[in-house]
């Protein structure tokens, strides 16, 4: 049985990951941080597809509180075998000028930090020397790691850059344990998250800019980050998926 962990399952993304990977047979332990009845609605969805799902709290940017969670997905499903690093926050559009050292940290607090902090400890779970038996870290990324996002969210591209790092960087370390590290980046799916950064119709605004003249969508994304999960890419570590529509 694979026991996958997606943080940030109560949405977007995250969500439409849960129930395509209820659907190929993973048992689930889905991550929220503050909405309880929105992770318990995909987990309900999730069961209906014959999963098993349980949802789990955290503060991802709280290191007491990602290690007090993977204990409790130990003691009620088992160990984790596959980590999708899904969760991440942006805040409103603004130039670099406008923003305080407080956003910044806040942003790679969940974006960069929390992500590494997940990692650990599902590596320390799957890996071979720990006594795993191997497994798979997905870290979503963006690809405003590449674009910058200039004059809107270049503090979230830099979150979205360290991880780039971090997974080819991870990658390395962890092969000969068994695990395998790969990332996704997505760019402009219709999700909330552009309402967050006060910019709802951020996908509209843009679309002439994507090749394929059209935003992605969540379930996209979750065939690629399923993909990189699972033993079809059992050749695949320190790699990267871009879901972008064409864009570069």
């Amino acid at each position: 049985m694979k026991i996958m962990l997606i943080t940030g399952a109560s949405r977007g993304i995250g969500a439409a990951t849960a129930l395509l990977a209820a659907a190929q047979g993973y048992s689930l332990a889905l991550h929220y941080h503050t909405n309880e009845a929105a992770a318990e609605r995909i987990a309900s969805q999730a069961r209906a597809l014959g999963a098993r799902a349980e949802c789990f709290q955290a503060d991802i940017a709280s290191e007491e509180q990602v290690i007090k969670m993977f204990t409790e997905i130990d003691s009620t499903i088992g160990p984790v075998s596959v980590l999708v690093n899904n969760a991440g926050i942006l805040e409103r559009q603004m130039r670099l000028e406008e923003m305080d050292a407080q956003r910044m940290h806040r942003i790679f607090a969940v974006n960069a930090i929390g992500q590494m902090v997940c990692a650990r400890e599902a590596f320390k779970r799957m890996a071979l020397k720990f006594g795993g038996s191997g497994g798979s870290i997905v870290n979503v990324s963006s690809i405003a790691a590449r674009t910058g996002s200039p004059f809107e969210y270049i503090d979230y591209a830099a979150s979205k850059g360290a991880i780039d790092t971090f997974t080819v960087g991870l990658a390395k370390e962890a092969a000969a344990e068994g695990v395998r590290v790969n990332g996704i980046r997505p760019a402009l799916i219709h999700t909330d998250i552009h309402a967050s950064g006060g910019d709802p119709g951020r996908i509209e605004r843009l679309s002439g800019r994507i090749p394929m003249g059209r935003g992605g969508m969540a379930e996209e994304v979750a065939e690629a980050i399923l993909f990189l999960a699972s033993d079809k890419s059992s050749y695949s570590t320190g790699t990267f998926i871009d879901v972008s529509g064409g864009i570069l």
